[in-house]
């Protein structure tokens, strides 16, 4: 979950303003949470409290009704509704809150389970649903085999040919079939936490996005680097803060 939202703020200030320099600045004063950030802590609060995901992203999302890029124009009119539905979406927001769910449940059935749950209260097309399988499954095999050269074979069957696909750098694509497999290709690629994250910000495109889901992988089999968490620690609110915390409590108190 952590590596999620440390992805996110990294990538923030190059969601509209693409960099292709891997030697970027990790952070400046720019450097902020996303939706993305507050979609995940939403499901982990979920998790924390056993609580439907429905209601905490509805409570999360209304609490922070403007966060740095905004919402997507369908999932604010969710936020908005008094009665809102699933709307067949296919977009990344399925794969990028999806991480606290790989973390918590100790089966690869369960945490499948979990992940369709957490993306059907708005992304029930079948890619929607999809997006958030594969990213949770992709994080619950590197936690618990810590097998980076296995993930590609483990991933074939959601998507066959990505490793070999036809994906540009610096291509805005929201979707999580134009989304995921990059996430897939680029955690791949990489040899540490940081080294992840850059790669993933500087492939353009969805940067903020992209970061979270490799950043998600990434804590999943290479140590977060604490001055990097310390950082993100201090870009977060109180209430953000209280449900990580809660969260690492409940994770390791199991």
């Amino acid at each position: 979950m952590l590596g999620a939202i440390i992805g996110d703020i990294v990538g923030s200030r190059f969601e509209f303003n693409n960099t292709d320099n891997y030697n970027f600045e990790l952070f400046t004063e720019e450097s902020t949470f996303t939706d993305d950030t507050i979609c995940t802590i939403a499901i982990a609060d979920a998790i924390n409290n056993g609580e439907h995901y429905e209601d905490t992203l509805l409570k999360w999302c209304r609490k922070y009704p403007n966060p740095k890029g905004a919402y997507g124009s369908s999932f604010a009119r969710w936020i908005a509704s008094d009665t809102p539905q699933p709307y067949n979406s296919f977009g990344n927001g399925s794969a990028m809150r999806v991480s606290p769910v790989a973390w918590f449940f100790d089966d690869l059935y369960r945490v499948k389970k979990e992940a369709e749950e957490t993306a059907i209260v708005t992304h029930n097309h079948p890619e929607g649903i999809k997006g958030a399988v594969a990213t949770a499954h992709a994080i619950y095999y590197l936690r618990t085999t810590k097998n980076l050269s296995g993930l590609e074979n483990e991933m074939q069957t959601y998507y066959p040919m990505f490793m070999i696909g036809n994906y540009y750098a610096g291509v805005f694509d929201e979707t999580c079939q134009g989304t995921v497999p990059i996430c897939l290709k680029i955690i791949i690629s990489s040899n540490s936490f940081e080294d992840a994250i850059r790669k993933a910000i500087s492939w353009g495109g969805d940067s903020d996005t992209i970061g979270a889901i490799v950043g998600s992988m990434a804590a999943a089999i290479y140590e977060i680097p604490k001055e990097i968490v310390d950082h993100v620690f201090n870009l977060l609110p109180t209430d953000m803060l209280d449900v990580i915390g809660n969260f690492y409590h409940n994770l390791n108190n199991k």
